[in-house]
């Protein structure tokens, strides 16, 4: 159950004691039989609350979940650097209410200095020197913190550990961006993630983030010429594109059981288009599989990242309202289908992506924004994310558009 649904079921629980609560009448008057009573009732609330959150790790800080999460993407630099109070104020300012924070980045290290002795050490750099003083900074103005994690997509442990990667010519494999991945198939990994996730939640952060919870792009073409190994999924009777997607399924159900003591929610980002497909064959992401065992998904539905022709759009970054409306339409009836699905909360484009333009790139500025959040309201979608990668967000946009 997510922060949101026991939220929910909090408020349950106080309306139904309320209706219980036995009351007398003075004309107009209505009044609990006695104080007494009253505080009882409150006891009873209390331990219904607490039931819930028993034998999980209180980090100290309180965060009450928003009406909806409207966040923005944080790097580990501007979380620890002096762009960070400038991105405080415009939460501060405006309808957004929420902060993604680089907790371990795109090349594998982490983005603090864990305690002395961590395992982790080696791979920590000193971008946030103070989590402390940045968790009560977030605190203080109610900012709801999510730690993002890059999972599969680690450099930094595929060259510690070639092991447990993917070689070619008995040299750790990269991609055509300089990028190495580690392996889904491997228990070890999921352990090594799934660790730092749990530093994080005793940071106090209410919510871990996995992303790259997937095997290489193409990872299809390059199957039967990379060394590695398919650890415990190699003599399953399942061709290699299905042993794939039971890694990374798998995965997600791990880290959601291990924790389930933090009291954290845990959510996936995922390409928006493999809800619109049975499953990717490379990547081996499942869409209703993955989102059967989260409390969050929050699908990458930038209209720069889907191609010419995608739901009939011509070019579909040129056209953000559609293409958001026209996948939102996609998702809905997937998780509709599923018996608990998770809360949608997909990642927005606020960048431009002038490598799909020959001439003048396409502009995203406040009507291109406004255009793909007025397409999730409608379609009933509340939550949503923004992506910016220098963390460079456009002004004036309202984030409550047609609300």
């Amino acid at each position: 159950m997510g922060k949101r649904q026991r939220k929910i079921c909090t408020y349950m629980i106080i309306l139904l004691f309320g209706m219980l609560l036995p009351i007398t009448s003075h004309g107009d008057e209505v009044e609990v039989v006695s104080e007494h009573g009253e505080r009882q009732t409150n006891i009873k609330l209390l331990d219904a609350e607490q039931s819930m959150k028993r034998f999980t790790f209180d980090s100290g800080y309180d965060f009450e979940y928003p009406d909806a999460v409207r966040g923005i993407y944080v790097t580990g630099n501007s979380a620890g650097g002096s762009r960070f109070e400038s991105l405080v104020g415009l939460v501060d300012r405006t309808a957004l209410n929420a902060m993604v924070i680089d907790i371990k980045e795109d090349h594998g290290n982490l983005t603090f200095k864990p305690e002395e002795g961590s395992p982790f050490a080696d791979i920590a750099m000193n971008y946030i020197s103070d989590p402390e003083a940045m968790m009560k900074i977030l605190e203080e103005k109610q900012i709801y913190p999510i730690a993002r994690i890059v999972v599969f997509k680690d450099s930094v442990l595929a060259k510690k550990r070639p092991d447990l990667s993917f070689t070619e010519n008995g040299k750790v494999w990269v991609n055509n961006r300089g990028e190495a991945f580690v392996n889904p198939f491997e228990q070890e990994v999921w352990e090594y993630n799934v660790e730092i996730a749990k530093m994080a939640a005793k940071m106090g952060f209410e919510e871990v983030q996995f992303d790259y919870v997937r095997f290489p792009e193409g990872f299809e073409k390059k199957d039967g010429e990379l060394q590695y190994s398919q650890g415990e999924y190699a003599d399953v009777n399942l061709t290699n594109v299905k042993k794939r997607v039971e890694a990374v399924s798998n995965f997600v159900a791990f880290a959601k059981e291990e924790l389930k003591n933090y009291d954290v929610d845990v959510s996936v980002d995922i390409f928006g288009y493999a809800a619109t497909i049975e499953e990717a064959p490379g990547i081996g992401q499942n869409f209703s599989r993955i989102a059967e065992n989260v409390d969050v998904i929050s699908s990458m539905i930038y209209p720069s990242h889907w191609t010419t022709g995608y739901f009939g759009l011509g070019l579909p970054d040129e056209e953000p309202y559609r293409l958001v409306k026209e996948y939102s339409n996609v998702e809905n009836e997937v998780l509709g289908a599923l018996e608990i699905p998770p809360v949608s909360r997909p990642w927005l484009q606020d960048f431009e992506a002038p490598w799909l333009y020959s001439g003048a790139t396409k502009q995203y500025g406040k009507a291109e924004v406004e255009a793909q959040i007025k397409a999730l309201y409608e379609s009933g979608i509340d939550e949503f994310l923004l992506w910016n990668a220098g963390n460079k967000y456009t002004e004036n946009v309202d984030y409550l558009i047609g609300k």
